[in-house]
């Protein structure tokens, strides 16, 4: 919750108001400057919270004769300290090497991404980066002790305080200097209306990293040299395995930018249009990347159960039932949520079902890859991220020039299926899990079906009407009637046991 709140909360109201308060040719710019971002933040945390997940979780050591449940609890404690201070420590340093260097080298950066004359948003956004990396241990500790309320506080305040100076910003600060107010004369300069939208990022980022300062200080920060070699070891490959999926997710910005067709003006209005209608599928990103967050200290907790395998085949199939309706959910009243951005991006609207569908086979993935997780084979998902990396990048470069953003869309699906399939079949032989593969088929069948049927209805009458909305409801009623017949004997045992 305290990663679906602050994404949402920064859709519904951040979303609607910068789509109206910039044109597609200035969005476009805030969108391929977050793709850039996206890279960064994993090259600066490495991974590191992976690791440390891996590494704190252990409970167990070498010599188990005497083991007790008071002498396991004290060594996972140990071993969730030491870790925390290893892998701070590491993060601490290498954050304020690579924050210089992206300072120092800011002309040369910001001449390669092509915005020249825009050197300080290359300092704010190494600054904002610099903030959430040394954000990003403490939230992982957060999440492997299980305290949400924390987590949720930090979270929320930076998104908060980052809305909150968005609309100072844009706002109040234009009406003060109209009466002749300095400082916000000083501040204020309509010609750098994006780059306050991302002053407001940096000082939100840093609220959160102000209220996380105190896991730091009560914590006796010690360097293990040993402990960080393995978690090294542990995580170079991952560094592999987030930047592919950099790739998969923010590359399309990227290269749209680079091979779109098209006056400058005219090629940043369509990365403007494609980044706000990107924002209708973050509604299933959100679930997915919460998920994620809840199910990667999860996986790890549960690892030493003897049912650890039935959990996760469990897991699995209630995440493809729960992201199927989400699916079809979205899509049939998109006419509704399509409000919440402006008019002049609706045009983008025909990707929104191929990315929905998209983050269905990326939540699968996430299922599927704790095996080279628990295993310690990180570096095979490298090479299933990588393949991922390869299909979205040659889609991209193949289909953009022919068919424009639509050519994205479709690479992100391909790129995550595959990387799904993929990390199915190689997880049967290294780390075999039941996974009911035939009742999950099921429901993305019965889903993707429904929605073609939907498709003419929506065609015929058009969106937004009274009939189209009856008709959508209907099938999402037969969804719930077909799920309820395949899942009849699971229904019995639930009702049962009340």
């Amino acid at each position: 919750m305290g990663n679906i709140a602050g994404r949402v909360l920064n859709f519904i109201i951040l979303t609607p108001y910068l789509t109206r308060q910039f044109v597609p040719e200035e969005y476009g710019i805030h969108a391929t400057l977050y793709a850039y971002a996206a890279f960064l933040m994993i090259i600066f945390t490495y991974r590191m919270e992976t690791a440390f997940f891996r590494f704190a979780s252990q409970t167990e050591p070498k010599n188990t004769e005497n083991n007790t449940p008071d002498s396991n609890l004290i060594i996972q404690k140990t071993a969730n300290t030491n870790t925390f201070s290893t892998a701070a420590l590491s993060l601490l340093t290498t954050t304020l090497v690579l924050v210089a260097a992206l300072i120092a080298f800011a002309q040369p950066i910001a001449n390669f991404i092509e915005y020249p004359d825009q050197k300080a948003y290359v300092i704010w956004f190494a600054l904002i980066i610099g903030f959430d990396a040394l954000s990003a241990i403490p939230l992982a500790k957060l999440r492997l002790d299980s305290r949400p309320i924390y987590f949720v506080i930090s979270k929320l305040t930076g998104v908060v305080v980052n809305v909150i100076f968005i609309i100072f910003f844009l706002e109040i600060c234009p009406s003060l200097a109209e009466n002749g107010n300095t400082f916000a004369q000083a501040i204020y300069q309509p010609e750098n209306r994006v780059g306050l939208v991302f002053v407001a990022n940096l000082l939100g980022s840093a609220a959160t990293l102000l209220l996380l300062l105190p896991m730091y200080f009560k914590t006796r920060l010690k360097f293990d040299k040993n402990l960080y070699i393995k978690m090294l070891r542990y995580a170079l490959p991952l560094i592999a395995v987030g930047l592919a999926g950099m790739v998969n997710e923010v590359a399309d910005r990227i290269l749209l930018q680079r091979l779109l067709p098209g006056t400058k003006d005219f090629v940043t209005a369509q990365i403007g249009i494609y980044g706000g209608c990107y924002k209708f599928a973050i509604l299933m990103t959100l679930f997915t990347q919460a998920f994620n967050y809840a199910a990667e200290p999860f996986f790890f907790r549960h690892a030493n159960r003897n049912d650890a395998k039935q959990v996760y085949g469990q897991v699995a199939q209630a995440f493809t039932l729960v992201g199927c309706l989400a699916f079809l959910g979205i899509w049939f009243y998109i006419d509704i949520f399509k409000i919440l951005v402006a008019e002049s991006y609706h045009e983008g609207i025909k990707i929104v079902p191929i990315l929905l569908l998209a983050n269905v086979c990326l939540g699968l993935y996430y299922n599927f890859a704790i095996w080279y997780k628990l295993t310690d084979k990180t570096h095979i998902g490298a090479y299933i991220a990588g393949a991922g990396a390869v299909i979205t990048i040659a889609l991209n470069i193949a289909l953009i020039p022919l068919i424009g953003y639509m050519g994205s869309a479709w690479a992100t699906l391909a790129a995550y299926a595959t990387m799904c399939v993929l990390c199915y079949l190689l997880g049967r032989r290294y780390y075999a899990i039941e996974y009911p593969i035939a009742k999950m088929l099921t429901y993305i069948t019965i889903a993707v079906i429904l929605y073609f049927i939907s498709l003419p209805i929506r065609t015929q009458f058009g969106g937004g009407t009274w009939i189209v909305y009856l008709v959508n409801t209907l099938l999402l009623f037969a969804f719930f009637i077909l799920i309820a017949f395949i899942e009849k004997k699971a229904l019995r045992e639930i009702l049962s046991k009340k």
